[in-house]
């Protein structure tokens, strides 16, 4: 059995679901026999949703936004659906109703709280592919959640231990981890190998290759995840993610959301309560006040801020360069976009000064 999960650059338009569908249908050809598919939201499709919610409903309640962000996993399954349907392969689907994934009822980022691998595996001796829409499951009242944003890889990876399968490919814009944005950097080298924990320290200081969340539930249930690329030259594997493997690099995080607080102590208890639910924060100084910067799962981060019902002083956003040497880390909040891109190049110009020369 073989588990299979495309993001949302894979699905730039519509001809990307039939690009998809061809590689399935060659990987059966090939022998593969049975293949599970995870899909992201067309690019972009998330944010278009949520803003078309808040139009409606500047106050619109979490439920409601986790149903409606949603839909658009469940519309890129449909997609997958036909286009694989029209090759004559026998496939059905399944979303976060009828996936077997339960969560919790933290609505914007919902932690998996148990699985049923029934349904999913009844949907497999009938048919020789199931697409599942990523992100996304229900809580135990039965209401749909989402995983958060960027978490297909999560669902990928929690059906990969579910199936008792250990490992699960996951395909996006690039091959696979490198040393730095190789969209930002070009002498960012490709990483071959690498461990849960580096990628994951990597994953929540900027890094958008793969999900925290999914390398963190890969190492609690010993699933190895390998990264790869569909080109029109074909597949390009890159990165293979196990316990095993170190690299230093430069993190950029173009989206973190700097909070001040009227006192130290104001600070101390919201970084305590983020720190709970394993949001990534660093103490900062913001126009002299106390403050911190919150670099992974910023929505959720904000919806538990407001929810102690004491307001914060301000909210910025800035953008993070983080270099990560084993256990050093060094962090550079810069406002300024080119700045952050030519401090990271600088950064890691400095870790790999024997990389210059090469080219994307």
């Amino acid at each position: 059995m073989t588990i299979l999960k495309f993001g949302g650059s894979n699905f730039l338009d519509i001809e990307g679901y039939g690009r998809v569908a061809r590689h399935i249908e060659q990987r059966l050809a090939a022998g593969e026999n049975k293949i599970v598919v995870v899909v992201s939201a067309m690019k972009g499709e998330t944010d278009s949703l949520k803003a078309q919610i808040l139009e409606v409903n500047k106050e619109a309640s979490p439920s409601n936004l986790d149903a409606a962000l949603a839909t658009g996993e469940m519309k890129s399954v449909c997609l997958l659906e036909a286009a694989v349907s029209r090759l004559g392969i026998s496939v059905t689907s399944l979303n976060g109703y009828s996936l077997g994934i339960r969560t919790n009822s933290d609505f914007g980022r919902a932690t998996v709280e148990s699985v049923d691998p029934r349904r999913l595996r009844s949907a497999l001796q009938e048919h020789d592919v199931v697409i599942a829409a990523g992100a996304q499951a229900i809580d135990q009242s039965g209401r749909v959640t989402f995983l958060g944003r960027n978490t297909s890889d999560l669902t990928a990876v929690v059906i990969a231990s579910m199936l008792e399968e250990h490992a699960c490919e996951i395909y996006s814009d690039v091959p696979g981890v490198f040393t730095g944005d190789p969209n930002l950097i070009a002498e960012a080298q490709l990483i071959p190998e690498i461990g849960y924990r580096t990628i994951a320290k990597m994953s929540r200081y900027g890094a958008k290759v793969l999900h925290h969340g999914a390398v963190e539930y890969a190492e609690k249930h010993a699933v190895a995840i390998i990264c790869k690329s569909l080109t029109n030259d074909g597949v390009v594997t890159g990165t293979t993610v196990t316990g095993h493997g170190n690299a230093r690099s430069v993190t950029v995080a173009r989206d973190a959301v700097v909070i001040s607080f009227a006192s130290v102590a104001e600070r101390d208890n919201r970084r305590a309560l983020l720190d709970r639910n394993g949001i990534t924060t660093v103490d900062v100084e913001q126009n002299d006040r106390p403050g911190l910067c919150v670099m992974s799962d910023t929505d959720f981060a904000m919806r538990l801020v407001e929810g102690t019902g004491i307001p914060p002083i301000s909210i910025g956003s800035t953008m993070v360069v983080t270099a990560l040497d084993a256990s050093v880390r060094r962090i550079h909040l810069i406002g300024d976009y080119e700045r952050a891109v030519s401090l990271a190049r600088q950064l890691h110009e400095t870790m790999y000064p024997r990389a210059g020369g090469r080219t994307m």
